[in-house]
């Protein structure tokens, strides 16, 4: 099924210097073997993780020896004496690598220096986890399904590696064991969010700040002050004038009628929708779908 030394090529050749916003990760070497045996008691200077797919085994950590069975993955620490023992042998996949200090960010070498200490050093059942997933994705196989091109494959090796430490590694914790808090959603997302929900929504004549608020999990308060620190002006106000430009749209574009249109921009008397469009456009609806006519 897998094209083992094609694959064992491939990575090696095209999968060595992995780099995003964040980290970057210098590969040593790729390993695709279909029939791995034994190697000797050893140890590196960066960390090698190994991905069982199939076959029995045993691994030697730090004096520890732990079996292996298809499915099993384990993390060779950089330091640390080990050896695996093939029973006779296993298929193996293994990745050799280390962080770059300087060009990754604090969170990122927070991570793996977690996972060079960690108790942890092998994990039993993994098949179906992401990080296995995305490995397995970057083997060839043998079929007529085109490989993946070789611009995409720097991007899946980078998301691997990153998925590792959450194998290995327990959360980080903060003074007084408690959890590292989840890193709040930016302003700027927050405000998007709300801004699609009320797009989506302007047929909605009870389009309140609360409704809003509570669709994306925030006070109306702090909402209210995104709309006020991020568009200048207030909720209420951002909400009137994206009603009068769909309704724009509306009387420009479709043959809705006056009334059609106030209920499917949230207006809900037609009385309301002249008033308001009025007062932004200084026109009446009609005049203003009259004026537009001929220009279009």
């Amino acid at each position: 099924m897998y094209m083992w030394e094609e694959s064992d090529t491939w990575l090696n050749q095209y999968a060595l210097r992995l780099k995003t916003a964040e980290a970057v990760f210098t590969v040593h070497y790729w390993g695709v073997h279909e029939r791995h045996t034994s190697n000797f008691l050893h140890k590196h200077s960066f960390f090698e993780i190994c991905y069982v797919l199939g076959g029995k085994g045993t691994y030697l950590d730090d004096g520890v020896t732990y079996p292996l069975q298809k499915g099993t993955m384990f993390c060779s620490r950089p330091g640390i004496t080990h050896f695996i023992q093939g029973e006779p042998e296993n298929s193996l996949l293994f990745v050799a690598f280390e962080v770059d200090e300087k060009g990754s960010s604090e969170a990122v070498r927070s991570a793996f220096q977690a996972m060079a200490e960690t108790d942890t050093v092998i994990v039993y059942d993994c098949d179906d986890l992401p990080a296995s997933q995305l490995w397995r994705s970057l083997i060839r196989r043998q079929s007529d399904t085109p490989s993946l091109p070789e611009s995409v494959l720097p991007q899946l090796a980078v998301s691997l590696l990153l998925a590792l430490p959450s194998l290995f590694c327990k959360p980080l914790m903060q003074p007084g064991n408690m959890p590292a808090a989840i890193p709040r959603r930016s302003s700027t997302a927050l405000l998007k969010q709300a801004k699609l929900f009320i797009t989506d929504n302007l047929n909605d004549d009870e389009l309140s700040l609360d409704k809003v608020a509570a669709q994306i999990n925030l006070s109306p308060r702090h909402l209210s002050r995104l709309f006020s620190s991020g568009v200048y002006e207030s909720y209420t106000n951002y909400v009137r004038q994206q009603r009068v430009r769909r309704a724009a749209e509306l009387l420009r574009y479709s043959e809705l009628t006056i009334k059609e249109i106030a209920e499917r921009t949230g207006f809900g008397s037609v009385h309301y929708f002249t008033r308001t469009f009025h007062s932004l456009m200084h026109v009446t609806p009609a005049k203003f779908r009259d004026d537009a006519r001929p220009h279009d």
